[in-house]
Parts: structure tokens; sequence; C-alpha cells
């Protein structure tokens, strides 16, 4: 059986693998450090970890999921969040809803402070999953399979709708 407790304290919060972390201008923007706690638990259904970002940076690109829905709770620092057309200052002990839908719920933190700004991160699981990026106009779709040996295999694409092909393209 999986440990169901841990302190926060004792999660190690690695960089970014080099096949995941910003490449080149992106960089000057994204950075961040996360840890990973759900799978560690044995959690099934939703997803949690900690993420730390430094000053000046955000995480993740401006985005809204279509199927699954996040909490972020701020741990330390302060920051804004953008929800939508609106940018909110947050600080610790903020809670932040971003329910499911279209680009009205697309949202982004981002470190404004001058310190470390650590937040835990909560999400429901829910496959296949689609998100949207409205500062770039790209889309992602994603699913992950658990396979019958445990291992995880899916299927990931990111494109801008501009691109793509007629359904009968090649039949």
């Amino acid at each position: 059986m999986a440990q169901r407790i841990i302190n926060i304290a004792d999660i190690e919060l690695p960089p970014r693998p080099a096949g995941f972390a910003a490449p080149g201008a992106a960089a000057e923007r994204f950075d961040s450090r996360s840890g990973q706690i759900a799978a560690r638990l044995g959690a099934r259904k939703l997803g949690y970890n900690i993420t730390a970002v430094p000053p000046g940076k955000r995480a993740f690109p401006f985005h809204n999921h279509r199927i699954n829905e996040e909490m972020f709770f701020i741990l330390e620092g302060s920051g804004s969040v953008r929800i939508g057309p609106e940018t909110f200052p947050i600080t610790r002990g903020d809670v932040i809803a971003c329910p499911p839908g279209g680009p009205k719920t697309a949202h982004q933190i981002i470190n404004t402070g001058t310190t470390e700004l650590k937040y835990l991160a909560v999400s429901t699981q829910e496959m296949p999953e689609i998100c949207d990026y409205p500062d770039s106009g790209k889309f992602l779709v994603t699913e992950r399979l658990r396979n019958a040996d445990g291992s995880v295999s899916g299927f990931r694409h990111i494109g801008r709708p501009e691109s793509a092909i007629d359904y009968w393209d090649g039949e």
C-alpha cells in the first residue's frame, strides 16, 4: 500500500528535464521546478504537485482546459494570476479555482514578486483532454492510457486550427 501522507517539506522540487524546458526566447519568461505528489500517495483520480516559480517567470503558457478542473493554493510568495481577460494579485494563502471551459477560463500564474512563488496544484485527471492556448493560437489534444502491464501509452498533438487537414485526406 502506498504511503497516504507526506509533508510538503519532504517534496523535492527538481528542475524541469531538458526536454520539457522552455527553449530560446521562451526561457526568458518560463521556468519552474515541480515535485509530484499524487502518484507517491497512490492517488488515482486527482493529480497534485508543488510548483515553484522564480521571480519574473511563469510555469506555463496562458491556457484553458476543456475537460479538467484545476485548483491552486499559494504556499509562499506573491504574484498575479491571469484568468480570462482579467489579472488579479495573489499571495500566500490564496486559493484559485480554474474550472474547465473555453478562453474565458484560461489561466496563468506569474511570479511578479521578488522571491520564489510556490503553490500546490490539484487537478482532475480525465482523459482525453483538450487545452487551448489563447496567446499563441495553439491547441493540445492528449490521451493517456494505463496498459495491463502498468506502463503508460498515449497520444499527444499540438497544433493550430489553420493547419487542420480534411477528414477524408489520404483515404
